[in-house]
């Protein structure tokens, strides 16, 4: 039996880091965990106990494939709270995950060997599916000036079908505004190319609101998801946004090839989303972890870095210390038994010299892992 050459793309590395750090942890040693982007708390309690209550009185089947509809409701009506934008919940819909997203919104708006522009540094995941699908990702190199987002100037010259923007974006925590993202959406419909945002660190902000891309168009996709921000990582529910036009596509998609969401991850969904208490407290902690971050990251030796509007990372240049980033972080985990995670997942061309850490987890690691990280600096 062959391989297919689609299914031939990278490993996801962080992924191979956080394998290296459970057989760490299985031998014994206690590792803190900088490497993964996923919130250290649990689902809100309001989120657990719906479904608790549902198991026992629902069967949990199918859904419709275009998700609970008090779901899609909620979401609409969390684009007005938030961004004070009326959307209709027929323009939502509910995925597997904001991965199942992709999958869906790539497979609906683009053909084979159309070619979709990316910024690196950026989610590795977004190219490999490209790849996985047949379509073709064109990344572009963007300029610390631009804080490593991409401007109209960076798509000069290209041949293009689409445009992936992530503002916050991951691995940087860097953010688009308004005008940043309105000259990118206006570039791409004047070149008749499809505009998707990937919004799924909406909620983890700082210090300004992220803007959503349908505050300024209807013609774009969003994808977004329950993962970061509601803290849902393992249930794997998140939403597409898509104009009116494209909602059948996407829905005849989504029945092939998903059927729907997981039941039981909606119903938690939407109760989330009325956790507002609980929510407020993880940002609490984000917060205090952000700060200690920002302070204690350059006096270990780490001081190439810019403050992150949003999400939970801190990507650093680590160029002036190594230049195999893979090894660093190899080497930061066997000395320091703190996992981080290799710029090259992020920026294959520039990330020999970066590498990301995250700072989702409890306060008390982020302090316990900056000590450690001081202490590898110091003896290195």
């Amino acid at each position: 039996m062959k391989n297919s050459r689609r299914g031939a793309v990278d490993p996801f590395i962080v992924m191979d880091v956080m394998e290296a750090a459970r057989q760490a942890e299985d031998a014994g040693r206690h590792i803190i965990h900088m490497e993964v982007g996923q919130p250290g708390t649990p689902a809100p309690a309001a989120a657990r106990d719906a479904l608790a209550q549902a198991m026992q009185s629902d069967a949990l089947g199918y859904t419709v494939a275009l998700g609970l509809p008090a779901l899609r409701a909620r979401i609409a009506r969390l684009y007005g709270d938030w961004y004070d934008v009326d959307l209709d919940p027929a323009r939502v819909v509910v995925t597997p995950g904001s991965s199942g997203g992709f999958i869906l919104a790539f497979s609906a708006l683009f053909d084979a060997r159309d070619r979709v522009v990316l910024g690196a540094p950026g989610y590795p995941s977004y190219r490999q599916i490209l790849k996985a699908m047949d379509l073709v990702p064109v990344e572009v190199q963007t300029a610390p000036e631009n804080r490593l987002q991409p401007v109209p100037s960076d798509l000069e010259g290209l041949d293009y079908d689409g445009l992936m923007v992530a503002s916050p974006a991951n691995p940087t925590g860097t953010m688009l505004d308004r005008d940043a993202m309105a000259a990118l959406i206006e570039t791409c419909h004047a070149r008749g190319a499809t505009f998707l945002s990937d919004e799924i660190y909406h909620g983890i902000e700082y210090d300004k609101k992220a803007v959503t891309a349908l505050q300024i168009s209807d013609d774009v996709c969003v994808i977004n998801s329950f993962s970061k921000y509601f803290s849902m990582t393992g249930w794997r529910v998140g939403w597409l946004v898509v104009p009116p036009a494209q909602v059948r596509q996407v829905e005849r998609l989504a029945q092939n090839m998903f059927i729907c969401a997981p039941h039981a991850a909606q119903v938690a969904a939407l109760a989330a989303m009325d956790a507002p208490e609980e929510l407020r407290a993880n940002m609490d902690v984000y917060r205090a972890n952000r700060a200690l971050m920002l302070e204690g990251l350059p006096k270990a030796g780490f001081d190439r870095i810019a403050p992150p509007d949003g999400a939970f990372y801190v990507y650093a240049d680590v160029s002036h210390l190594t230049d195999d980033s893979r090894a660093f972080a190899a080497e930061i985990l066997d000395k320091a038994g703190v996992a981080v995670t290799p710029g090259l997942d992020f920026d294959p061309e520039r990330g020999a010299g970066t590498l990301r850490f995250s700072y989702a987890r409890s306060t008390e690691d982020i302090r316990e892992g900056l000590a450690r990280l001081a202490a590898f600096m110091a003896a290195r």
